[in-house]
């Protein structure tokens, strides 16, 4: 059983948004700028990037597109200094870390997969860089047969060659097997195209787009996911 990480075992959009809030919020006082439109620049820039993730992204170092994503939003609202995107980018780096929560019933579900027998897969468009210490900051590596990390593997999410390759590494066929995700088109479409079982962790209250095939479950908690996978 396969799992994405971010948005679907802990609340992602909590973290970084967050972080990134109070970076503004430091910014704001220090520079008179607005804090708000400051945020919004940086989630419009982080949130364009792992939307436009390519394989041929992966040898970046996520560190340094984190300061430039700040350099950009910086310029924005009339900070164009790139000493300071560097420094923004590492405090929102430190606060980032003090918002990561695992979403309640996370790791009963996961403990209890692995009691039923079940091999653990964990799935992630992450870099690691910065994925393996949030996975340690969760307390879940110790959860997973395997992990699968974008960069280490060359791979990206909805690639269904990602799926079927951590389906091989899990010994299990794809048709023996699941996912469960938060995001359709990288989660959900490829692993149906790889021809798993898919179970769509749908938090924001989304449509399957218009002409795509539907998950076979969708879910709305990690209660019904549990149901649905030990069902």
């Amino acid at each position: 059983m396969l799992f994405d990480l971010d948005d679907t075992l802990h609340d992602d959009t909590r973290a970084y948004q967050s972080a990134a809030e109070a970076v503004a919020h430091e910014l704001a006082a220090e520079h008179g700028i607005d804090a708000l439109a400051l945020k919004a620049a940086y989630v419009a820039e982080a949130e364009g990037f792992w939307a436009r993730l390519t394989p041929e992204a992966l040898g970046t170092r996520l560190a340094s597109v984190r300061a430039q994503m700040w350099h950009r939003a910086l310029a924005l609202v009339g900070l164009d200094d790139a000493g300071l995107a560097q420094r923004s980018a590492d405090r929102y780096n430190a606060h980032r870390k003090k918002f990561l929560e695992l979403f309640p019933g996370t790791l009963d579900l996961l403990h209890g997969l692995r009691s039923d027998g079940k091999r653990l897969g964990l799935v992630t468009n992450g870099f690691a860089e910065t994925h393996r210490e949030k996975i340690e900051l969760l307390r879940i590596g110790e959860c997973f047969d395997a992990i699968f990390i974008a960069d280490e593997v060359g791979m990206v999410k909805p690639d269904p060659q990602l799926f079927a390759y951590a389906c091989a590494k899990l010994d299990a066929a794809p048709m023996h097997g699941a996912m469960v995700g938060d995001r359709y088109e990288r989660d959900i479409r490829g692993a149906l195209d790889a021809g798993l079982y898919t179970v769509w962790l749908n938090i924001r209250d989304e449509r399957v787009p218009p002409g795509e095939p539907h998950p076979h479950v969708l879910a709305h908690s990690l209660a019904e996911v549990a149901a649905a996978l030990r069902g």
